[in-house]
């Protein structure tokens, strides 16, 4: 976790002062926060933390999905991976040299290991992920 904090700071342009556990802002950085709490100064500190809460929150989110993922089996990744990738039931089971209802069972088990309701949700939830490995 320690490893995503350091990721998130410098995605967000913050170095770490010596000896302090607090951030200094790039100039560019603080430069947008201030154009966005409207010249602002005081807001600024607001605004930073607000985008480390946030970035903090979905990097906790990436990691459940990924330890969801892992949680597949791996016909189950394969079909959710071609289900994101936007093939049919049909097109999914006869690249995989399955029946179209095993197709349907392995899809409703994903769904309800990732908590989600239907294949639209699923491709929502996984949209920034890249399933190019399935595409061959």
């Amino acid at each position: 976790m320690i490893r995503a904090f350091q990721e998130l700071f410098e995605r967000l342009g913050l170095k770490r002062l010596s000896g302090r556990r607090s951030f200094a802002l790039e100039a560019d950085l603080h430069e947008a926060l201030l154009k966005q709490a409207g010249g602002d100064e005081g807001r600024v500190d607001k605004l930073a933390g607000e985008l480390l809460a946030s970035g903090l929150a979905q990097i906790r989110c990436d990691e459940k999905m990924r330890q969801r993922w892992q949680g597949l089996s791996r016909r189950q990744q394969d079909v959710a991976a071609l289900t994101c990738l936007g093939f049919t039931n049909r097109q999914i089971a006869t690249r995989l040299g399955i029946a179209e209802d095993t197709v349907k069972s392995h899809m409703k088990h994903t769904l309800a290991k990732f908590q989600l309701h239907g294949k639209v949700e699923l491709q929502e939830a996984l949209k920034e992920w890249d399933f190019s490995e399935w595409e061959k």
